[in-house]
């Protein structure tokens, strides 16, 4: 078999100092992302959001079929329609989930009640594409969409932090209603919301959320 058509790598080789300092700047700062549930009504700029999607969609994946979407909700009529259904997610905290679930929750503040949804300015939709489909209506196979779809979601709220916007990842459950808000095919899975925009005055995180774990607890070197 002929190798496919390539092309030289665009990379850049750092000296090993700047190499350290420039993931030292990226950790200092990707470490201040927060999950915020206060958001401000303030526009944003609509490239600011197109150019973190693309962000996202630069990332690797399986066969390079790139199996998402990001759609983008700023309508206000349509944001009010995610939080009724979102809000729908009551049952969970009152009598459906664990427990456990709940005294897992519980140092995080998180409820039934989700203002954020119709204060944002954006929440982007993202849909993990399940299978592709030829023009002739054929399916052909996706291959490891849900790494890929997880892989681009963090480069895309990665760009969205580092653009300076505050982001929140909400899955409410079940998420189904979201093929029907945003007019998406059956083919296509819906994951994640990623709500966006810049915080409230004010804005307030727990600390609990910002006890993250050491090196030591997340690696190991063999």
């Amino acid at each position: 078999m002929d190798r496919p058509p390539h092309i030289p790598l665009d990379f850049i080789r750092y000296p090993e100092p700047e190499m350290l300092e420039r993931v030292r700047l990226f950790q200092d700062d990707i470490c201040r992302r927060r999950t915020v549930r206060e958001f401000s009504s303030e526009p944003v700029p609509r490239e600011i959001i197109e150019r973190a999607i693309l962000c996202g969609g630069s990332g690797p994946s399986g066969a390079n079929q790139q199996p998402w979407h990001f759609a983008v909700i700023e309508s206000p009529a349509l944001k009010k329609r995610v939080r009724e259904e979102a809000e729908e997610e009551r049952t969970f905290y009152n009598g459906r989930a664990p427990q456990e679930w709940l005294d897992a929750l519980a140092p995080l503040g998180t409820d039934e009640h989700k203002p954020f949804l119709e204060a944002a300015p954006y929440l982007i939709a993202v849909f993990a594409i399940k299978y592709g489909e030829r023009a002739d209506g054929s399916r052909y196979s996706h291959y490891y969409v849900p790494e890929s779809v997880g892989i681009a979601s963090g480069l895309l709220l990665a760009a969205l932090h580092r653009a300076g916007l505050a982001t929140l990842t909400h899955t409410p459950s079940p998420m189904g209603f979201l093929n029907e808000i945003c007019g998406r095919p059956a083919s296509e899975k819906p994951i994640l919301l990623v709500v966006t925009g810049y915080p409230a005055p004010g804005c307030e995180v727990p600390d609990y959320a910002t006890r993250k774990k050491t090196l030591k607890d997340i690696s190991s070197w063999l």
